[in-house]
């Protein structure tokens, strides 16, 4: 069944919803997970994002959402301005992908204090997005609902410990899903609420026994 949404799509500046909404949202994903304005950022773009991305307005759609625009701000055109003003240097070039959507960019943004990530994602139409990958780490979630990525050691406990500070903060979890490369390596969980995360929250579940680092993607007020 179709929503509003979909017959309507997003409100929106740029000729496409897949080349221009989807693609600032992808880069204010990039910004939200690494936790703040990037100074470097290196995008790769494949397929069809490569091929007609420049007519559409996707390499200035993906650095106009790293700079933290929605994708009805007016001052999209001017990105690639606007990130010169605030000191962002970035680089643009296409990439060959296996198996990946061919609405798909990779994004390597680093902050000022070093802190580096690489988000692999698609614009999958109407404006909407999906998370493919974490530094490297396969991943599936869209944006749709405020978004916890915890980094942490495979040991015992330690998920039943995030859900516990979780559901003392009254959140309550949507989905949820782990990633992992081997058993007692790193783990990625990845859990989607209902409620936004208030900042001491998240930073509690960054102290807990185990947990490397943690990043908050907060869905956009619609």
């Amino acid at each position: 069944m179709l929503d509003i949404f979909d017959i309507l799509g997003p409100v929106m500046v740029g000729p496409s919803s897949s080349h221009t909404a989807g693609a600032v949202r992808l880069g204010a994903m990039a910004r939200a997970l690494l936790g703040g304005q990037p100074v470097k950022a290196d995008i790769a773009l494949h397929g069809s994002f490569a091929e007609t991305g420049q007519g559409h307005g996707t390499d200035r759609a993906l650095v106009a959402g790293l700079l933290g625009m929605r994708p009805d701000d007016l001052d999209i055109p001017r990105s690639f301005e606007i990130a010169a003003e605030r000191g962002m240097e970035f680089k643009i070039y296409p990439v060959q992908l296996r198996d990946a959507h061919p609405n798909t960019a990779v994004l390597k943004v680093e902050d000022a204090a070093g802190k580096q990530l690489t988000v692999q994602g698609t614009s999958i139409g109407g404006g909407r997005i999906r998370v493919d990958k974490i530094n490297g780490v396969d991943v599936n979630f869209t944006g749709t609902y405020n978004t916890l990525v915890v980094r942490h050691q495979d040991v015992a406990g330690e998920l039943s410990r995030i859900t516990n500070e979780l559901a003392v903060g009254g959140v309550n979890i949507a989905n949820m899903s782990l990633c992992r490369s081997r058993r007692g390596g790193d783990v990625l969980t990845i859990i989607e609420t209902d409620q936004k995360l208030q900042p001491d929250l998240v930073q509690r579940i960054g102290t807990l026994y185990a947990v490397h680092d943690v990043t908050y993607y907060e869905k956009e007020d619609v």
